[in-house]
């Protein structure tokens, strides 16, 4: 995060004192109160604003915001960053299923502040560890090792296509994956719109079926897969496609798709998920009828 220069408003005489609740909203809610310390907020200073209301005591030395993100301070609270799923949540990266437990990274050796009976999943891992969000690549590695490799290739290029993932960062996930887990990263792309397409050519791929993506054909418009030249596979997401004026336009785009002599399958996102073998049957009937 690019963090602004702390704002100051007047204090007595010569002093400058620091708007302590936007100096911890630009440092992501939370921080220590030796990195607060750092920017020029004195001991006291904290106190004060802790008795004032205007920022939160999370535990000693720690300090959030009053509009911190609820697990970040829950994260905080137990003694490290948000990571995981909890976290790639928090950034608007696409996962296959909203986290139902607090993941936080507490670096190799760091201590818990939390009760065994919190729930909350603990990652430690090596790096230098900032309470707040962890990086995103690290976020990654451990949501393939809590999830599986299709939660974290969704993940993945979803991070990749909203350009939240660096070259570099790109290269610290493959290593830190397992060697047989690399070629995830070497398959992965950066124009997928959604973690659901991304799940289909996954999918698709390991039972041998290859796809051109994000294709345009002239009088229907771009689609989300061709394959065999003849077939049009589209996947509907959990949040489009549920209303008549949207599902009046699919019909239209499938039935200029027909004269053209394309084959439309249109799938949602429960059948993807929870139905893949009737998906994939359906595939093969159609790259069979597009091959006679």
């Amino acid at each position: 995060m690019r963090h602004r220069h702390p704002q100051v408003v007047s204090g007595g005489d010569d002093e400058s004192v620091i708007d302590v609740p936007f100096l911890l909203s630009q440092l992501g809610g939370v921080a220590r109160g030796v990195t607060l310390q750092a920017l020029g907020c004195s001991r006291s200073r904290l106190g004060s604003e802790v008795r004032a209301g205007r920022i939160v005591r999370v535990r000693p030395g720690v300090f959030a915001s009053l509009h911190a993100p609820d697990e970040v301070v829950c994260a905080a609270a137990h003694g490290g960053a948000l990571s995981c799923a909890s976290s790639l949540d928090a950034m608007g990266v696409w996962t296959l299923e909203p986290p139902t437990q607090v993941h936080v990274w507490m670096g190799l050796g760091g201590r818990g502040h939390h009760p065994q009976s919190c729930g909350c999943v603990s990652h430690f891992t090596p790096g230098h560890m900032r309470i707040g969000l962890a990086p995103i690549e690290l976020a990654l590695v451990h949501a393939f090792v809590c999830y599986g490799a299709e939660f974290f290739f969704a993940a993945f290029e979803s991070a990749w296509n909203k350009r939240i993932l660096s070259a570099g960062a790109r290269a610290s996930v493959r290593d830190s994956l397992p060697a047989t887990a690399r070629w995830l990263v070497d398959f992965a792309r950066a124009d997928a719109d959604s973690g659901l397409e991304s799940l289909v050519r996954l999918r698709l791929h390991l039972i041998g079926i290859r796809v051109r993506t994000q294709v345009t054909i002239e009088g229907v418009g771009r689609v989300d897969f061709v394959i065999e030249g003849r077939v049009i596979l589209e996947a509907d997401g959990r949040e489009n496609h549920a209303g008549s004026v949207q599902r009046h336009r699919d019909l239209v785009r499938d039935a200029a798709a027909s004269d053209l002599g394309f084959e439309t399958l249109r799938f949602d996102y429960a059948m993807i998920l929870y139905s893949w073998d009737v998906v994939v049957a359906a595939v093969r009937a159609a790259i069979a009828r597009s091959r006679s």
